[in-house]
């Protein structure tokens, strides 16, 4: 976890205002079935079942990938969502920067 909040910070992450605005977030979301619970990280992510922008992409690499609570696949989790998020490749939201 502190070289991924090192990387965070020399990327220019400023931690001014929890959940605020920021430059990037590093999150481990899953570790495999590994379950862990510490004051400063928690796998799997807790709010990544929520969150379209998380699973979309992780359901291209690793779609039968199961969350260890639930027992859900990737892909399920997926289809359970709300609609509403979007979710764009990079190339597609920032044309000049492929």
């Amino acid at each position: 976890m502190q070289q991924l909040l090192a990387i965070e910070k020399a990327m220019g992450r400023e931690r001014i205002q929890k959940q605020g605005p920021r430059a990037i977030d590093l999150d481990i979301v899953l570790m495999g079935s590994e379950v862990v619970h510490t004051p400063d990280l928690t796998i799997p992510h807790p709010a990544m079942e929520k969150r379209r922008f998380v699973l979309q992409p992780l359901a291209e690499i690793a779609p039968e990938a199961r969350h260890p609570l639930s027992g859900k696949s990737v892909r399920e989790l997926l289809e359970g969502l709300s609609p509403g998020q979007l979710v764009r490749p990079w190339s597609e939201s920032h044309p000049n920067n492929d």
